[in-house]
C-alpha cells in the first residue's frame, strides 16, 4: 500500500480537485440558487454516489491497464492532462453559464428525481473522469501489485471529500442567494476561477507523477 507521504499528497490533490468549481460544483450551486437548499443537498448525495461509480469503473478498467504497462500510464497521463486543460479553457469561456442558470425558472422535482439527476452529473463529470484516469494512477504502486484494489481504496476518499465540499458549496450558495442575485458577475467569477485552476492542474499533471 502507499506510504504516508504518498497518502498525504493524494489527499491534498483530492481536496484541490474537489474544491475547484467543476461541473458537479456548478450544478450544485445552480440547484441551490434556483430551487433551494433541500434540492442542492440531495444533489450532493447523488453526485457522490455517481462519482464512486467512476472509481469502480476506473479501477477495473484503467487500473488493469496501468498494472501491465508503465507506458500506458504515461500516455493516459498526457491525454488526460490535455483534456483537463481543454475543460479549463471551456469553463473560462462559458463562465456566464452559471449566471444564466440563476435567471432560469426551475420547477422543483421529487427527491428521487433530484437524487438521480445528481447521480448522472457525478457519473458523467469529465473533471472527475480525468482525475480517476490520470491523477489517481500516479499514487498507486505497480510494484505492490493489486493496482485495481489500490485504486478502489484510494479513490473512496474522493466522494467523501466531495460530499463535504459540495455540501459546503450548497449551504453557502443557498444562504447567499440574494448576494449573488445583486451581481451576476460574481457567478461568472466563480466559473472562471474554476476554469483557470483546471488549466493549472492539467499542466501540473503533465509533468509530474510516479514512474514505478
Amino acid at each position: 500500500m502507499a506510504s504516508s507521504s504518498v497518502l498525504l499528497a493524494f489527499a491534498i490533490t483530492t481536496v484541490v480537485f474537489v474544491a475547484l468549481p467543476g461541473p458537479s460544483v456548478l450544478f450544485t450551486i445552480s440547484r441551490a440558487l434556483t430551487v433551494g437548499r433541500r434540492d442542492a443537498l440531495v444533489t450532493v448525495w447523488g453526485n457522490a454516489t455517481g462519482v464512486y461509480a467512476q472509481v469502480v469503473a476506473a479501477a477495473f478498467g484503467v487500473g488493469a491497464v496501468v498494472e501491465r504497462s508503465a507506458q500506458a500510464l504515461a500516455v493516459i497521463k498526457l491525454v488526460g492532462a490535455a483534456y483537463l486543460i481543454y475543460l479549463g479553457i471551456r469553463a473560462v469561456r462559458r463562465r456566464r453559464d452559471l449566471a444564466e442558470a440563476f435567471q432560469a425558472q426551475v420547477t422543483p422535482k421529487p427527491a428521487g428525481r433530484v437524487l438521480l439527476d445528481g447521480f448522472v452529473v457525478g457519473l458523467t463529470n469529465p473533471k472527475s473522469i480525468v482525475f480517476f484516469t490520470v491523477a489517481l494512477p500516479q499514487f498507486v504502486s505497480r510494484s505492490n501489485g493489486q493496482v485495481p484494489a489500490q485504486m478502489l481504496i484510494l479513490g473512496a476518499l474522493f466522494p467523501v471529500v466531495a460530499l463535504v465540499s459540495d455540501t459546503g458549496w450548497a449551504l453557502a450558495a443557498s444562504t447567499a442567494r440574494a448576494w449573488f442575485a445583486r451581481s451576476p458577475r460574481r457567478l461568472e467569477l466563480v466559473g472562471g476561477a474554476g476554469g483557470l485552476v483546471m488549466i493549472g492542474l492539467g499542466a501540473s499533471l503533465a509533468v509530474t507523477g510516479r514512474k514505478d
